[in-house]
């Protein structure tokens, strides 16, 4: 990895679906920047979350901490109100209080949506669920969280998502569950700002995550070879980012003091690059937006 010279030490973060994909890379990214990071989810050592992955939070946790800062992994179920609770109790606890960044990027859909079916098709129970992973973990997480942060008068919550706007994206389920985060942190900003609190909402670009690595057949090593594979929309896949480059674009914003002014916007990392000057790990500045405008592939 190159360098990245953001400085968070000393500060306390909560990455909500830290497991694996964006959540694994922001908080590593967090943790290289020096923060304090709480890696939460479902998957832990020798007990996976029904997505039957190999990634735990341990992992993320021991990634967080070899690469400078503390991780530390506390298995949730973000839909069970109690254990939000709970955790949210022990960060008070070890923490004084103390919570300056809350990362919701919990998901969990990616065996749910069925893509090409109109919504009056597709299982409404799944479509459902897809809800509850979302928009119920995400309102749960942000409603505790926002009481350790306005108790202090600080602190920053993000909302992870898929794209800047309201567009469709293939599939009922999948654009209100990604689309409401959006909207989430606007109205939260507004309800927030009082208090001295940040809300905003940041996308990755096409997000080079281990499922993604796994569908084309490559590794982080060879991933250019999935260009030249054939498979669908594997040209797109050349302008892909890995999921560090999120983890920067939010380490960056969170260590900006002038990022209160950017309260209530929906943000992608490519745009923070263009703010910032940060690389991806691996030295390119992968820019989703200029790509899918040059290539009419609608709205960011």
């Amino acid at each position: 990895m190159n360098t990245f010279t953001t400085n968070l030490r000393g500060e306390v973060a909560l990455v909500a679906g830290a497991t694996r994909g964006a959540g694994r890379g922001i908080a590593v990214m967090l943790g290289e920047a020096g923060a304090t990071v709480y890696c939460t989810g479902r998957s832990i050592r020798g007990l996976p979350s029904d997505l039957n992955r190999s990634e735990t939070i341990e992992d993320t946790a021991d990634m967080v901490t070899a690469h400078g800062g503390h991780g530390i992994a506390i298995q949730v179920d973000h839909t069970d109100e109690q254990q939000v609770q709970k955790l949210m109790k022990r960060i008070m606890d070890e923490q004084n209080g103390q919570l300056d960044i809350l990362v919701n990027d919990i998901w969990g859909g990616e065996k749910l949506t069925e893509w090409e079916t109109p919504f009056w098709q597709h299982s409404l129970a799944n479509g459902l669920l897809i809800q509850d992973r979302v928009l119920k973990t995400h309102l749960i997480t942000s409603h505790y969280a926002a009481a350790l942060m306005t108790a202090r008068g600080c602190g920053m919550i993000i909302e992870v998502t898929d794209g800047t706007d309201y567009s469709y994206r293939g599939n009922l389920y999948y654009s209100l569950a990604k689309i409401a985060p959006i909207h989430m942190a606007a109205a939260m900003a507004v309800d927030l700002r009082p208090y001295g609190v940040t809300a905003v909402s940041v996308t990755p670009g096409f997000l080079r995550s281990e499922e993604m690595l796994e569908h084309y057949g490559v590794t982080e090593a060879n991933w250019m070879d999935a260009v030249q594979g054939g498979k669908q929309h594997a040209e797109h896949f050349s302008e892909s980012e890995t999921p560090y480059f999120v983890g920067r674009a939010i380490a960056s914003l969170a260590a900006d003091p002038e990022a209160s002014n950017r309260s209530g916007q929906a943000l992608s990392s490519w745009g923070l690059s263009d703010v910032y000057g940060f690389t991806d790990v691996d030295g390119r500045r992968p820019h989703w937006g200029n790509y899918a405008a040059a290539h009419g592939l609608g709205p960011a």
